[in-house]
């Protein structure tokens, strides 16, 4: 199983940036799928950004043009850039590995807390 790990998180004033990574056991080459997920408190789970094995990515509706998903191959890491952060942006931000491609998020990280202060 896919071990991951993730960094980079903190403390942040509204419009600034963040940029957190994801460290894996494996070669993300193998990877199908990368996600990244967040979570507010009370609130659901949400999708944030994905990236195949293709470099294809998308993220979700409410931070296009403000994060960017990539990757760096030769360092089995996944970043997730984060600009012109919003209070609502704040939460725990978690990434995901769907190894096969089936649709199945096996493999989860424990998460890194970002804050973002108005």
């Amino acid at each position: 199983q896919v071990q991951l790990v993730e960094s980079g998180g903190g403390l942040v004033q509204a419009g600034g940036s963040l940029r957190l990574s994801c460290a894996a056991s494996v070669s993300i080459f193998s990877i199908d799928t990368m996600y990244w997920y967040r979570q507010a408190p009370g609130k659901q789970r949400e999708l944030v950004c994905h990236m195949t094995s293709g470099a294809r990515t998308d993220c979700a509706d409410s931070v296009k043009g403000r994060f960017t998903i990539s990757r760096d191959n030769t360092k089995n890491t996944v970043y997730l850039q984060m600009n012109s952060l919003k209070p609502e942006d704040t939460g725990v931000y978690q990434c995901s590995a769907d190894p096969d491609g089936l649709g199945f998020l096996t493999s989860w990280g424990p998460g890194t807390q970002v804050t973002v202060s108005s």
